[in-house]
């Protein structure tokens, strides 16, 4: 079992909910985004979630694509992307998932990319542009090296695409909470509580929800009906907020907390099963 399956189970057993926050690497810096790494696990991420830079990430909003266009500018690789996970896995356990386009993995060679990410330390990768009905190499290799493979199960999805979504995904299942790109958003699909009941009903394992999820309302919403929720622009914004760096780093950790804590069921709540609850 790997450190996100045990994550997610050992949150089911406290009635608690995931917080995937996310960050580009490198961006302002590699050393930032190290540090930055360590303020999420300390603030209460249970997986870090973390992007690697591409010249064109076509799901991405502009706030995702301007902080990977600042770490290309600053030359960082998808290898120096896994030497910061390394350098975080030396001193922390929390999971990590790498968030990449499919270029980077067939440059490198899909097993060779699994294996390089296993010896850093990386838990699962998402693919944002890889089909599941293409991935087979890809699967083998995170298969072989002990890599999670994540899936984005998005509101187009067919019934047959998400069983073969939910067969191949390993760590948790990304759930698309709307067509479009990345981006924070005023609030959540109307429909989102009915693709997440579809999806569980064809599979047990875990489900997290990304693409406009950017409050501590959002993200408890999310959670009534999913596993997890992924934060990622709103969180980006802060960092490429023109703060000085500590100031940055504890605006960081507040909202990261904040946002954790509306993962946990309130005090005296009944907790209901994941997709019992409506938004």
């Amino acid at each position: 079992m790997s450190r996100i399956e045990d994550r997610f189970k050992a949150l089911r057993q406290k009635s608690e909910k995931a917080l995937i926050p996310f960050i580009a690497a490198g961006d302002p810096s590699p050393e930032t985004t190290l540090r930055l790494m360590s303020i999420l696990a300390a603030a209460g991420a249970d997986v870090v979630e973390l992007g690697v830079p591409f010249s064109d990430p076509v799901a991405d909003g502009p706030v995702n694509q301007a902080a990977y266009y600042r770490a290309l500018n600053r030359g960082v690789t998808p290898a120096d992307v896994l030497s910061m996970v390394a350098d975080f896995r030396a001193e922390n356990e929390t999971p990590v998932a790498l968030l990449t386009y499919y270029n980077p993995i067939f440059q490198s060679g899909c097993d060779r990319f699994a294996s390089q990410a296993a010896s850093a330390g990386v838990d699962g990768v998402i693919v944002v542009d890889l089909p599941v009905e293409e991935a087979a190499e890809w699967i083998s290799a995170c298969r072989s090296h002990g890599v999670d493979s994540v899936f984005l199960a998005a509101p187009t999805s067919s019934a047959a695409r998400i069983k073969l979504i939910a067969e191949n995904s390993t760590g948790f299942i990304y759930c698309v909470s709307r067509t479009g790109v990345t981006g924070a958003r005023h609030r959540l699909p109307p429909d989102l509580e009915r693709m997440i009941a579809g999806i569980r009903a064809t599979t047990p394992k875990p489900l997290a929800v990304g693409f406009g999820i950017s409050t501590p309302d959002q993200v408890e919403q999310v959670c009534r009906v999913a596993d997890g929720a992924i934060v990622g622009s709103a969180l980006v914004e802060i960092i490429a907020g023109g703060a000085g760096e500590e100031q940055m780093a504890e605006r960081v950790a507040g909202f990261v907390s904040e946002l954790k804590s509306a993962t946990r069921p309130a005090a005296g709540e009944k907790v209901l099963p994941s997709g019992a609850n409506p938004i």
